[in-house]
């Protein structure tokens, strides 16, 4: 197992990746909880089914970033909600659309600023998924608006 014994001895950019490895660990955490939400509060099934689907991505990319986590520390993750989920329907979507969005440009920016190739593939990845649940979440919003 590949992992830094002392993260405080790591230099800058490794810090970085294990912090933004972390932020993404608590982004996907709080992405989770909220999609079991919006789920709960929509009444249209067709809705309701597609939201469980990306929510179902979501714990995959949080898996993986579980896993990258671990093999860099050594230890696992202490996951927190770092964002509160509104209430109200199309609160919830446009909350979601833009949290979507922003993600996106965070992934891409950490698999840009690493050299490790399953890193990069993994957050690569990841961003394309997320760009995807955007559109769905801006479909729904403009339909339900």
């Amino acid at each position: 197992m590949y992992y830094y014994q002392n993260y405080r001895n790591l230099n800058v950019r490794d810090q970085k990746l294990i912090s933004d490895v972390e932020k993404a660990i608590n982004g996907e955490y709080s992405a989770i909880s909220c999609y079991a939400k919006l789920a709960n509060l929509v009444k249209k099934e067709e809705e309701r089914k597609t939201i469980l689907e990306i929510r179902e991505d979501e714990i995959k990319h949080y898996n993986q970033f579980v896993s990258i986590y671990t093999s860099l520390t050594g230890r696992n993750p202490q996951p927190k909600i770092t964002e509160n989920c509104p209430d109200v329907y199309i609160e919830g979507l446009e909350f979601a659309l833009k949290d979507e969005q922003e993600t996106v440009d965070f992934y891409l920016s950490v698999s840009d600023g690493t050299s490790n190739q399953f890193i990069k593939n993994a957050f690569s990845r990841a961003a394309k998924d997320e760009q995807n649940h955007a559109v769905w979440f801006l479909y729904f919003y403009t339909k339900n608006k």
